[in-house]
């Protein structure tokens, strides 16, 4: 069986992301001119740093270099994080978008629009929202066998319900120090007298 550039490259990046703590997410090898383009997307529980990516990309350009992976050709290194179009695929996807609004396309062809709930390993408890508004959001099981494919979509006007206790807290700690400023004015006055 024979392997491509791009598996033996999985192989030999697999133990290092283990290794720094991340998921090995994707692996491209392009040819950019005359050199090779290699792509890595790495990810983590909470999300991965700008620190820990620039040291997994030391780690893996050293290791890279070390072996023959590549061969000869010169190659050009990038290693990010995978963005919010990518498809979401494993288990830990879903469970690092819990709380997200996801488009799946089930394996029966039914397309739906569901905010994650919770998962496990073998599905997702999710709220599934009414087509164009319609109706009430319903709960249900999705088992990750009846997804084709998803994708989280991306909402740019949901406050979730954190943030707005936080700003209802900010506004009440801003009433206070009003209140507070107003008493320490008056007691300047009550000097001045």
């Amino acid at each position: 069986m024979s392997t491509t550039p791009t598996d033996r490259l999985r192989a030999l990046l697999e133990p290092l992301a283990v290794q720094a703590g991340l998921d090995l997410e994707d692996v491209k090898v392009s040819q950019a001119g005359s050199r090779r383009q290699v792509q890595i997307d790495v990810d983590a529980d909470g999300g991965v740093d700008l620190d820990a990516i620039a040291e997994f990309s030391r780690v893996v350009g050293q290791a890279m270099d070390e072996s023959d992976v590549m061969g000869s050709s010169a190659y050009v290194l990038e290693v990010g994080s995978p963005g919010v179009d990518r498809p979401i695929t494993e288990p830990r996807h879903w469970r690092r978008n819990i709380g997200r609004l996801v488009n799946a396309t089930l394996t029966d062809g039914t397309e739906i629009t569901a905010r994650v709930l919770e998962t496990d390993e073998d599905g997702a408890l999710v709220e599934v929202q009414p087509v164009k508004g319609r109706g009430k959001a319903k709960e249900r099981r999705l088992a990750f066998a009846e997804v084709a494919k998803a994708r989280v979509q991306v909402e740019f006007n949901r406050k979730d319900d954190e943030q707005l206790l936080d700003e209802s807290d900010e506004l009440d700690v801003a009433d206070e120090l009003d209140e507070s400023d107003d008493d320490a004015h008056d007691d300047s006055n009550d000097d001045e007298l």
